[in-house]
């Protein structure tokens, strides 16, 4: 195993200021933690049949910026940290290939829009499962992956490597509360109180809403993470209160701002 080079990954992530990366083998889409796994087509040797590694990256979705979802702002910010991901993996790739190990970034969203995502609510990887893999955070009953640091208010991005990299040991600690904030308050009931992997998302419910969202130009949604209350970012930005996005307390001090970003260029 290289630990030089992992070193040398992780010295240039924080040159690039991607906070968190993990590194998984694998072996572990062959030998999941979970009965219930994705089919082999879908796991990272099967598209670049040279890769023993993926390496993961991960950049926050800034929570204030998140709660005026949903929104034009929101909107905006995710399709930069879309557009950095894909940048960013591009250049790790690169750097190990000029170590000499073959490697490919995998583009962070794999479908080409939401119209064809309600036709087959699948992209062809999923980062999620790699960040899982790579020891970043475990799945909350909103499907999505929770980190310490952020919650699951992360974008992830995926780089398939031949080089054989020290694996970052699972998370085996929950850190979902079970607090139910994403199921209630979900807009389109895509989601059911069962763990993951059995509380699967209605992808097709999902897509649906975000479909009717982005005709109006604020899509996605982006309700199941704002509502979430894991991650120090919550203690960072003084939103140690999930409750204040709840329609029944409209006494938040920030219900202005929100009104006033949503007002504006969205339909």
């Amino acid at each position: 195993m290289d630990q030089r080079l992992k070193q040398l990954l992780r010295i240039k992530c924080k040159e690039m200021g991607i906070p968190l990366m993990g590194v998984a083998d694998v072996r572990c889409w062959e030998n999941p933690p979970f009965q219930r796994w994705m089919p082999q087509e879908f796991f990272p040797h099967s598209i670049f049949p040279e890769a023993l590694s993926v390496v993961v990256i991960g950049l926050p979705v800034q929570l204030p910026v998140l709660e005026t979802s949903p929104s034009i702002y929101y909107r905006e910010m995710y399709n930069v940290l879309n557009a950095l991901l894909d940048q960013y993996s591009y250049r790790i790739a690169e750097l190990l290939n000029n170590e000499g190990f073959s490697s490919i970034f995998v583009p962070r969203d794999g479908y080409g829009s939401i119209e064809v995502l309600l036709e087959r609510p699948l992209a062809f990887f999923s980062h999620r499962h790699a960040a899982f893999c790579a020891g970043l955070g475990t799945f909350g009953v909103n499907n999505m992956i929770l980190t310490p640091e952020y919650g699951p208010r992360v974008r992830f991005g995926s780089i398939l490597t031949s080089a054989p990299l020290p694996a970052d040991p699972l998370r085996d600690e929950e850190l979902c509360t079970r607090c139910m904030r994403c199921v209630q308050m979900c807009p389109s009931s895509a989601l059911s109180r069962e763990d993951y992997p059995e509380g699967i998302t209605d992808k097709t419910a999902c897509a649906s809403w975000s479909a009717s969202l982005h005709r109006r130009h604020i899509s996605p949604c982006g309700i199941c993470i704002k509502v979430c209350p894991i991650g120090q970012d919550r203690v960072f930005y003084h939103r140690e209160d999930p409750g204040i996005y709840e329609e029944t307390r409209s006494e938040s001090p920030y219900q202005h701002i929100w009104d006033h970003v949503r007002r504006y260029g969205g339909k």
